[in-house]
């Protein structure tokens, strides 16, 4: 195939361009756990936490995962609530449970042992074609592109590429790129120092050109167009969705929590009972009568909510009225919902925002048993 985008590789020196860069890696790579061996396992989990992830949030967390789930036959035999507990707090759910998914089919069909192709990695549920890449390159030293936004970004600029790196199909310039100039003797050290370059001399804004060791190489920084790259249209306008949630508390102290469907956004978390408001009622008139329709208690709530909750996602924006209150101390059965201790409430595994919800009631005053 043909890649009108990528002729100024043509007028690199591609041996010079590969010294350049793996010199500068093994001189200023950061310190990170996931770097200590090449352990395919340690490689994937990295990875996957890695994605929408800042690495400095990354790391106690890939600390505390190894610690708990160390081999693939630790985290395919895990419950999946002390799962979503270990990544309680990283989001993007889906993550952790496809991670899970897939390292069962490694156990169950490949001994344990993590596939060292592109076709049988690339099966696996959650990985895509950079997570494939990384693992390959980074733990079996196979010369496989993985393409991120930083990587994606870096060569924007090196090789002048002004094609729009939101479209999916921009992907396909960017691997071909990287399969041209990637290194065949160390193609791990080479992924991971593009990574790094992104991360710590190519950023997003005011880029470090004077520090950058590939300079010479990069086409934006001697037309002055660094600024510019890369292309990328703007996201849809963001969902706004506003809801109310209760803290609802029995005589005895306990809690209700409830836990989200199977399936859809942060599927299987614990949190406290909330509902969409419709933007007609009073919220606190709206969420008591869903608390009396879904679980068929009534409650007296607070006047007023004692904390207002924002939550972002990449797609949607949750704005959240949250009231506390007191309940009669049972509840009809539900499969998803239960009283807890306040004590056993830190114990489940809830979402960034209900996390938030109970860290304003203790700050207000909850009134543990």
């Amino acid at each position: 195939m043909n890649f009108p985008s990528l002729d100024h590789i043509e007028k690199t020196d591609i041996t010079q361009f590969q010294q350049d860069l793996l010199n500068w890696y093994k001189e200023e790579k950061r310190d990170l756990p996931w770097r200590y061996d090449q352990d395919p396992y340690k490689v994937w989990v990295s990875e996957i936490m890695l994605q929408q992830t800042r690495v400095d949030t990354v790391i106690p967390y890939f600390e505390r995962f190894i610690e708990q789930f160390p081999t693939i036959e630790a985290l395919a035999e895990a419950e999946e609530e002390k799962v979503l507990k270990a990544w309680e707090g990283l989001g993007y759910y889906s993550r952790v449970r496809n991670l899970q998914a897939a390292v069962k089919e490694v156990h169950e069909q490949y001994g344990g042992k993590v596939p060292d192709t592109k076709e049988v990695i690339s099966s696996l549920k959650g990985v895509g074609p950079y997570t494939s890449g990384a693992i390959l390159s980074i733990a079996y030293g196979v010369p496989e592109p993985a393409v991120d936004g930083n990587v994606m970004r870096v060569l924007s600029r090196i090789f002048s590429i002004w094609d729009d790196i939101a479209k999916a199909s921009t992907r396909k310039v960017f691997e071909e790129a990287v399969r041209r100039i990637i290194s065949k003797e160390d193609p791990s050290s080479f992924n991971q120092a593009l990574m790094e370059l992104g991360a710590l001399i190519c950023t997003p804004t005011s880029p470090a050109c004077l520090l950058c060791p590939v300079r010479d190489h990069c086409h934006a920084f001697h037309e002055g167009t660094a600024d510019e790259l890369p292309i990328k249209t703007k996201k849809k306008n963001m969902r706004h969705v506003h809801l109310a949630a209760a803290v609802l508390q029995t005589e005895g102290g306990e809690v209700l929590i409830q836990k989200r469907p199977e399936s859809g956004l942060l599927a299987n978390l614990w949190e406290f009972p909330n509902t969409e408001l419709s933007g007609h009622g009073h919220p606190k008139v709206e969420l008591e009568l869903f608390l009396e329709r879904e679980y068929g208690i009534e409650s007296t709530l607070d006047k007023e909510p004692f904390a207002k909750i924002q939550h972002v996602f990449s797609h949607l924006t949750w704005d959240i009225d949250v009231y506390k209150g007191t309940m009669a101390s049972s509840v009809p059965a539900r499969e998803r919902s239960r009283l807890v201790s306040s004590e056993e409430v830190e114990q489940y595994a809830f979402s960034v925002s209900h996390q938030k919800i109970w860290k304003q009631a203790k700050k207000n005053g909850w009134n543990h048993s």
